[in-house]
């Protein structure tokens, strides 16, 4: 339950984060980000995680102590950067992240698939660069456009993505077969 209660605060923290600017001071609206750093700790076992769940908590206290907003609109920034090295890791310590979702579907992954869903890493990693600097860049734009890209847009280029390399797949695996 906690893990979709901050799935659900994940995705909906532009928005959040938006909408409390015109009531909330930033170092209150950090508390949220502290709420969202300490459940991902405590969630995760996973290292990469608890890194994100710290730069979260930095974000957050540098947000507190300032009552700057700046620090808040950082962090899309740096959930794309810590998903990139995660991507990254597996693409230099194999299996690939993606192999590793596809064995779940199919153990025997012939080689082709090994290369493909490679391809398909280097691909993510790629988006997660572009979503960065999308990210940080609209952090210095207007609140609304930073609110709209983090908020909606990466969501829709993500599932682009997904939709993409998903009509691709079954072609690949129509000619294959």
């Amino acid at each position: 339950m906690r893990s979709f209660i901050l799935g659900i605060l994940t995705l909906a923290y532009p928005a959040l984060i938006y909408l409390g600017m015109s009531h909330f001071q930033p170092r209150w609206l950090a508390l949220l980000l502290v709420a969202m750093a300490l459940t991902r700790a405590l969630l995760t076992k996973d290292k990469i995680w608890l890194i994100a769940a710290s730069g979260a908590a930095l974000l957050a206290v540098i947000s507190f102590m300032s009552n700057q907003l700046m620090p808040l609109k950082l962090y899309p920034v740096l959930i794309n950067a810590v998903l990139c090295a995660a991507f990254a890791l597996t693409l230099a310590y194999p299996p690939s992240a993606i192999e590793r979702l596809a064995r779940l579907r199919e153990p025997d992954l012939p080689e082709s698939g090994i290369l493909y869903t490679r391809r398909v890493t280097q691909v993510w990693c790629g988006f997660f660069i572009f979503n960065g600097c999308a990210a940080l860049i609209t952090a210095f734009w207007s609140d609304a456009a930073w609110a709209i890209y983090n908020g909606l847009i990466a969501y829709l280029l993500m599932g682009a993505l997904f939709l993409g390399e998903w009509i691709i797949r079954q072609r690949i695996r129509a000619a294959y077969d």
